[in-house]
């Protein structure tokens, strides 16, 4: 039987720092909603060697509750495999023999960079406390690393939902940092029932009372929101997968063993308790709060004179991908950005039955739309062998 799930499934002071490493922004970063958020810290990965001038540096952006370990083996400091691991590497579509491939953990994130279940600068957890963060704020953060990591601009940034989201925002806010663009399964703006959506999830960590106001970091083993969590990622991975696809794999059978009408399981139910299950124990409710609250924000046309406006500022080489069979971010979403980016031709469709999540399933078809993107970059200069190993984590922050 597992052991008690901790309060927060982040990442914790004296846990291994994997491949990480992290940089420290040196004043306060201001937030759109107003105010200042202090001692921020970004953890992120690297793969590759950096051009002399900086001008082969990949920006990877991952979803709601993914992290900066794009590629890679599970090991310590990262309890699974890179999500995107297929695309990484010498020969790949992010090939490291001419990329240099950055991937930040989130602002707001709980695998190493600043949110709640980070210490304020007086050594208290953020908890309750942290403030509400838009898109805005975690790229101005992101552009900050760009800074401290001497890159400054992206010859491409890359991201599928929440990513994708983040990477239009970068193109719309930061279009002379944007060297060109991959959006995969996101909008211009979150729809009223992806707010809905989200919001649902919020009430159900919020609803738990071990929420606390979100002031539980630090409660025993198995008395944190774990309910509350678990609830909100079964309504997630509803809206990730597809219709089909759930029926032909489970259809309305029972669990081997359980009978619903004796208070057991449905297959499906089964699935559903797995995967609220696994994510408990690597993730933070407070963190999975944040992130929605963002996402359900996400307007690039917010002060900027509507959509068409905003996309009209975003002038670089574009492509825009959606998934057939996605039902959380449908493919007219996607279809309206190919048309408004003047950078982009035409929508690409990922063919698959999973639903939202084959962004992140069908690597063939990704590793396709990436080397596109890529394929007529001009030449960058070549890897100074002489530069620093920056693929090495930082282990002595």
């Amino acid at each position: 039987m597992l052991p008690l799930p901790p309060a927060t499934g982040g990442r914790r002071e004296g846990d291994p720092p994997g491949r990480r490493s992290w940089v420290r922004l040196d004043r306060p970063l201001p937030l759109e909603s107003g105010g200042v958020l202090p001692g921020v810290e970004l953890a992120y990965e690297t793969w590759g060697r950096p051009a002399a001038d900086g001008s082969n540096a990949v920006l990877v952006l991952h979803a709601l509750t993914g992290d900066s370990h794009v590629a890679g083996p599970a090991g310590p400091g990262h309890p699974s495999a890179g999500w995107w691991d297929a695309l990484v590497g010498p020969g790949r579509a992010l090939d490291t023999e001419r990329w240099f491939v950055v991937a930040p953990n989130v602002l707001g994130g709980c695998q190493g960079s600043t949110g709640p279940s980070s210490r304020r600068p007086d050594g208290a957890r953020w908890g309750g406390d942290f403030p509400y963060l838009t898109v805005r704020d975690q790229v101005a953060a992101e552009a900050a690393l760009a800074d401290a990591l001497g890159i400054g601009r992206w010859a491409a940034v890359i991201g599928g939902s929440m990513g994708g989201i983040r990477a239009l925002e970068w193109a719309v806010g930061l279009p002379e940092r944007t060297g060109s663009l991959l959006v995969l399964a996101a909008p211009a703006a979150a729809s009223a029932e992806q707010i809905a959506w989200g919001a649902l999830q919020i009430s159900a960590i919020r609803s738990d009372p071990a929420w606390r106001g979100g002031d539980y970091h630090d409660a025993a083993p198995g008395e944190g929101p774990h309910g509350g969590l678990g609830l909100a990622r079964r309504i997630a991975h509803v809206t990730y997968r597809s219709e089909p696809e759930l029926g032909s794999r489970f259809g309305g059978e029972a669990q081997p063993g359980e009978h619903p009408r004796q208070g057991g399981r449905y297959r499906v139910e089964s699935y559903l308790d797995h995967h609220a299950a696994k994510l408990v124990r690597r993730f933070d409710a407070g963190s999975y709060v944040a992130l929605t609250e963002a996402m359900n924000g996400h307007d690039v046309g917010r002060g900027r004179g509507g959509t068409a406006q905003a996309l009209g500022r975003a002038r670089m080489p574009a492509l825009v991908a959606g998934i057939d069979s996605d039902r959380l971010y449908p493919p007219a979403q996607q279809a309206e950005l190919a048309t408004l980016l003047p950078g982009a031709d035409r929508v690409r469709i990922v063919e698959s039955p999973y639903g939202h999540d084959g962004f992140l399933i069908e690597t063939d078809q990704v590793d396709s739309l990436v080397r596109e993107l890529l394929r007529d970059r001009p030449n960058q200069d070549r890897p100074d062998r002489d530069q620093p190993d920056r693929d090495q984590p930082d282990r002595g922050r």
